[in-house]
């Protein structure tokens, strides 16, 4: 047993690869950060817990894409509003005072936490994020490790120490995330399986798809150059990993397989 599959289907996903400030992306699949995010929760893992590395370098990913989804952006803000009792003056504002909305700055003098104030106003400033999710999205994926690995893995995603999520914790999976595991050489072949969920079977019915997109893990300079492995956790650093992009012909695979029933 060197492989366990995980399911990952919801209402919304976001797997970001560049967020950066008031932009926060999504890819168009998991990412390896995120997904070892997830099984850090299974684990009970802190963000900046050294194991998470030590997942990453021990586990090669392969995705499969089912249903590619519908990429979403909510415009969303944080703070604004404007004060209570006190009349602007423009000046210096902190987060003892009573005021309503605004959002709190890294300024700190003697323990009170400036607010960011717009100096055009004179009242509580209002930040602005574009937000990315794919909706409606439903990817298998195929981790490979060591048998010792995938066990505790497979064991910890079906009774997780924390709840799991996709992407985000706003995000939350509609379909039991374990999928079964398994024996492959290659994580081509593991994918190849096509372990479904009721919603991919009935889209399928509809769609008829002829190729699946899969996205494998490779050597350095054998694919696609993409920062989501993970570096050092307590300071979110992400070092680079190698994707190949390759699809799969239907007709190519074995029978359907509907893990979910049952």
């Amino acid at each position: 047993m060197n492989t366990l599959f995980l399911r990952l289907e919801g209402p919304l996903q976001s797997w970001g690869l560049r967020a950066r400030w008031g932009e926060r992306d999504t890819t168009d699949a998991p990412t390896k950060s995120g997904v070892i995010g997830l099984l850090g929760c299974a684990l009970g893992l802190r963000r900046d817990d050294a194991r998470l590395r030590d997942l990453s370098d021990n586990l090669r990913m392969g995705v499969r894409v089912d249903l590619p989804g519908i990429l979403m952006r909510d415009y969303h803000t944080t703070g604004g509003g404007r004060y209570s009792t006190i009349a602007s003056t423009g000046g210096p504002r902190y987060h003892d005072e009573p005021y309503i909305g605004g959002v709190l700055s890294a300024e700190v003098t003697k323990g009170r936490i400036k607010v960011k104030i717009n100096q055009k106003t004179g009242e509580p400033e209002t930040d602005v994020s574009e937000r990315y999710y794919l909706a409606d999205a439903s990817f298998l994926v195929a981790l490979q490790g060591s048998p010792d690995y995938i066990g505790e893995l497979a064991t910890a995603v079906q009774s997780p120490v924390w709840p799991l999520f996709l992407g985000r914790k706003a995000c939350v999976p509609s379909t039991p995330i374990f999928a079964g595991t398994g024996q492959f050489d290659i994580l081509e072949e593991a994918l190849k399986n096509l372990l479904l969920s009721p919603r991919v079977e009935t889209a399928w019915q509809r769609s008829r798809p002829t190729h699946l997109r899969l996205l494998i893990e490779t050597e350095p300079g054998a694919g696609n150059r993409q920062y989501d492995n993970i570096g050092t956790p307590s300071r979110r650093v992400f070092r680079a990993r190698y994707v190949r992009e390759t699809w799969l012909r239907l007709e190519d695979g074995p029978a359907l397989i509907n893990t979910m029933e049952g």
